[in-house]
């Protein structure tokens, strides 16, 4: 009895183990997501810090590889969170999708990721960044789900492609009015796409005016009408979407960063839409120095830019 008393009497006296740590992560996890496994890199110092989680471009592409390009400054305030798509980088390399990718697939797959990340960090709400086609996907979460998030930025936006390649398209016949080549093939376009080679004629064109003389290449053009066998149907959805009209009004912080030189994804079309749309807080960034690329052209203004809107909004 009298030993036990002192047990307890030690035990009262002897100071507590103090409370966790800040918990690290860097790990790249397979959650099933959509009938698959697919890539969800997560990478933090503090797993406590709010998450950003990146929608990438494409569709078909990967930002994972190059992320620590643009990320290095945001990753002293946020967990970045990037996943790769189905049939796009990692997750493609793990299992190819099992059918056609559809629009309404990507939304779903979108709020599955969305879930994982908020039950792996024990968030009840995250920052989401969609870039170029990822705010297809970002602004279906804005208009279903706003309640999942801290806030939206919106990287060069998807708002309406089809006036988007109408405009693209009067500009690269404007732009090369003196080569007989891009002239004719420029000519053939139809809007909307009816065939690959429309796409393809558009981009080669749009391409090799921003410098990248590989759009030339017979190697690019059999990549690109091998990418569209599977993504053609889905961008031809795409082009059927007009945030003018479908989104008016939203109901989280929306954030704008849009390249000023801009003409895959319009410029204009997008501050527009910007200027007129409903939301609690908004924001419209224009960055002079940029075209499709922003976190490519100008990563410390983008990161920045990130930051100082969080700084603002706690």
């Amino acid at each position: 009895m009298i030993k036990t008393i002192l047990l307890l009497c030690i035990a009262t006296l002897m100071p507590l183990p103090s409370s966790a740590g800040p918990v690290s992560i860097d790990q790249s996890f397979t959650p099933d997501i959509g009938g698959i496994k697919q890539v969800v890199e997560i990478k933090t110092d503090d797993a406590g810090k709010p998450a950003l989680l990146f929608l990438s471009g494409g569709p078909g592409s990967s930002m994972i590889n190059n992320a620590g390009a643009f990320t290095d400054q945001l990753k002293e305030h946020f967990t970045i969170v990037q996943w790769d798509q189905r049939d796009a980088g990692k997750t493609l390399k793990l299992n190819p999708s099992p059918t056609r990718p559809s629009l309404a697939q990507m939304d779903s797959d979108t709020f599955e990721v969305i879930q994982f990340v908020r039950t792996k960090l024990k968030q009840q709400k995250i920052y989401l960044l969609g870039s170029s086609w990822g705010n297809v996907l970002g602004f279906h979460i804005v208009k279903t789900h706003p309640e999942l998030l801290s806030a939206y930025f919106a990287v060069n936006p998807v708002v309406s492609q089809l006036a988007s390649e109408k405009e693209l398209l009067e500009t690269l016949k404007l732009h090369f009015k003196d080569n007989a080549a891009a002239s004719d093939e420029l000519a053939a376009v139809k809007l909307p796409f009816k065939t690959d080679d429309d796409l393809f004629h558009l981009r080669k064109w749009l391409f090799i005016k921003d410098g990248k003389a590989f759009a030339a290449s017979a190697d690019f053009k059999s990549g690109f009408l091998q990418w569209s066998k599977a993504w053609s149907p889905v961008w031809n959805e795409v082009m059927a979407i007009d945030l003018n009209a479908s989104l008016k009004k939203v109901e989280c912080p929306v954030y704008f960063l849009v390249g000023k030189n801009d003409i895959q994804t319009s410029a204009s079309i997008t501050v527009r839409y910007a200027e007129a749309l409903q939301a609690p807080r908004k924001e419209l960034y224009l960055f002079e120095k940029s075209g499709h690329q922003i976190h490519q052209d100008e990563p410390e203004k983008f990161q920045a830019t990130i930051i100082r809107t969080l700084a603002a909004v706690r």
